[in-house]
């Protein structure tokens, strides 16, 4: 496939050989193609197995590649990706691009969810915006990209029986039919179930829906994901949006898991990353694996978003 200027798999060679950002007119025609690819997938995209799940990213480009080196890269692994791939870390611009050059070149082998941070007044905050002005000199890069995000599937289903979600569950959100029927061509508003999708958060203690400190989404208990689960014929709720020390953590009798795949987060948390590795028989597989080398980096423009509370994640 041609790009203006660049080929498809040109542009995969300059970001996998780190050869710096895409050019302005390449990344608008990315994004025009991408969208016409992403029109066609349902709110609730299906996913086969085996797949390899991912959680945040959230721009560390460096430590994507060493997630693809652990994990393998498609066409030869299939992935979902569960949202989050841009602001607080500081190559935001060259994460994307591969991720949106990938779902492009291979388009049933990768899978992308949309994260709270696939968002126009979010990326404004933490990084994303700054990074695409400092490196382009211009909001337009910015643009095509966010426009991209509105068309983002909001939940995936692999075979049928685990769903896929970046935040969490929604109190107006009893159905999996019922994300189907929702308007996900827009920016993520400030309430509702779509927002509530994108911020909530699971809580060991605390029953039923409650207020989230993030100021967006609830927090829901056992006995939401129970009563959702059975309703629905699912038995495993894949999600991310949090920050988890050792990767992943599993809540709920095994009901629910996050999988968190940004290692040493904001670089200086000290976690590990962890993806979940789903075989076709739907058994679970968690591969860890640690920030990439410091000698395989470039060394980055120290960006103040990086600096701003953890309860924003």
């Amino acid at each position: 496939m041609k790009l203006k200027g660049l080929s498809l798999d040109r542009c995969l060679d300059m970001l996998w050989e780190r050869d710096g950002v895409l050019p302005e007119a390449t990344v608008q025609q990315l994004c025009e193609k991408l969208k016409e690819v992403l029109i066609y997938e349902s709110n609730i995209q299906t996913v086969p197995s085996p797949v390899t799940v991912v959680g945040d990213i959230h721009g560390q480009f460096y430590d994507v590649l060493e997630l693809f080196r652990v994990s393998g890269r498609p066409p030869d692994t299939n992935f979902l990706f569960l949202g989050d791939y841009v602001d607080r870390g500081y190559y935001s611009l060259e994460t994307i691009s591969l991720l949106a050059c990938l779902k492009l070149r291979y388009p049933h082998r990768i899978f992308l969810l949309r994260g709270n941070h696939e968002s126009r007044q979010v990326t404004q905050v933490y990084g994303f915006y700054s990074e695409c002005m400092r490196k382009y000199g211009s909001p337009n890069v910015w643009r095509y990209f966010t426009d991209m995000f509105d068309f983002l599937s909001i939940a995936a289903l692999v075979d049928g029986k685990m769903l896929g979600i970046h935040g969490g569950l929604s109190p107006q959100i009893s159905s999996l039919d019922q994300i189907r029927v929702l308007d996900r061509f827009k920016e993520i508003p400030h309430e509702g179930p779509l927002a509530d999708l994108m911020w909530s958060d699971p809580d060991p203690e605390r029953d039923g829906f409650n207020a989230s400190q993030r100021g967006a989404g609830y927090t829901f208990g056992s006995t939401i994901v129970s009563r959702f689960n059975s309703l629905n014929k699912i038995n495993f709720i894949m999600r991310a949006h949090q920050l988890c020390m050792d990767g992943y953590q599993l809540l709920f009798n095994d009901a629910l898991v996050t999988v968190w795949s940004a290692p040493n987060y904001c670089y200086r948390c000290g976690n590990v990353a962890a993806v979940l590795e789903i075989s076709e028989k739907l058994e679970k597989n968690y591969n860890l694996f640690a920030a990439a080398p410091e000698s395989e980096r470039q060394t980055p423009t120290i960006d103040t978003a990086l600096a701003l509370p953890t309860y924003f994640l």
